[in-house]
């Protein structure tokens, strides 16, 4: 079964549809970044039917969708695919957007001087998924075991967030009662770590200052604002919570655990508002920080002659 536009149907502005549905969420009190995977029953990032998780926006308007209608799976898949493994969407199931970019070449003539110039184009592309929740027929391990929840250990995840935070660089200093990046000073400041309510809350709250480190001119150079509450502070404020938030993921720590977040969601909604793009900005900041704290944190891979090798790759703005 194929899903084709009529021609005289409206062209969707998907940027929209996500920036409305973030907005939505955040009014409503939730970011839909931060809890979505301690809800559904399956931690982590939403995943494509073949298990490769979703990157950029994508995962937050997924992470968002998932939140608000209550799917147990972080799986998704288009209508063809669900077929080709044997399943069926159920009659009446509503899906969901998948964007990325696609891009065209355009010749354009100079009127005065007859010079011609090719421009490459970028647009927003969107295809239909549908959660593993609203498919039947699905080979049986698409389907999460929702297990009752048990009492977390408090050191469950020490060894990771040892084992990531230990190997960035960066100047980290403890003590007093604030958490803070320094863009003139170079270095993160934290309140010890037995100040914390547990490793999860010091972890996070690290995570989101570490995201601010990756953004120095030195490092992914992203704009720093110059006081609270103008647009370029609360834009990186904006990309350090989703970069957070995408930490707490990998490390498998419980997503609702950084609480200061209210200050900001106002400004927040000022910018998605005025900008129905913003979000998608930030959410690929944000991967692009992400990828470069994680890549920074993983052991260097050894050639056979022993030479350490680490690549890095800056990653698409949007990736479906």
């Amino acid at each position: 079964m194929t899903f084709r536009r009529k021609p005289d149907a409206p062209r969707r502005d998907v940027a929209a549809e996500i920036t409305n549905l973030i907005i939505e969420k955040l009014e409503s009190g939730v970011l839909p970044w931060s809890r979505p995977w301690g809800l559904t029953g399956a931690g982590g990032r939403p995943l494509r039917h073949c298990g490769t998780p979703y990157t950029g926006i994508n995962t937050l308007y997924l992470w968002a969708i998932g939140d608000a209608r209550g799917y147990s799976s972080r799986t998704w898949m288009t209508y063809r695919q669900a077929e080709e493994l044997g399943g069926q969407v159920r009659r009446g199931e509503r899906g969901s957007l998948s964007v990325y970019f696609s891009s065209f070449s355009k010749t354009e003539t100079d009127r005065v001087t007859g010079a011609e110039a090719t421009k490459n184009i970028r647009f927003l592309r969107s295809y239909i998924v549908f959660n593993v929740d609203q498919i039947d027929g699905l080979p049986s391990y698409y389907y999460p075991t929702i297990a009752a929840p048990e009492p977390r250990v408090e050191s469950e995840h020490r060894a990771a967030i040892d084992g990531f935070f230990g190997a960035l660089p960066g100047t980290l200093r403890h003590g007093g009662d604030q958490a803070y990046f320094s863009p003139i000073g170079d270095y993160i400041q934290m309140p010890n770590r037995g100040a914390f309510r547990s490793d999860d809350h010091y972890a996070s709250t690290l995570g989101h200052e570490y995201t601010h480190w990756s953004g120095a001119a030195s490092r992914l150079d992203r704009e720093f604002g110059k006081k609270f509450g103008d647009n370029a502070y609360a834009f990186e404020e904006l990309v350090a919570s989703i970069g957070q938030c995408l930490i707490c993921a990998e490390l498998g720590l419980p997503g609702d655990l950084h609480d200061n977040h209210a200050s900001y969601i106002d400004h927040w909604l000022r910018i998605l508002k005025s900008d129905s793009s913003a979000i998608i900005k930030a959410a690929s900041k944000a991967e692009q920080a992400f990828n470069y704290l994680r890549d920074l944190a993983r052991p260097a891979s050894h050639d056979a002659s022993g030479d350490a090798k680490v690549e890095w790759h800056e990653p698409e703005a949007l990736a479906a």
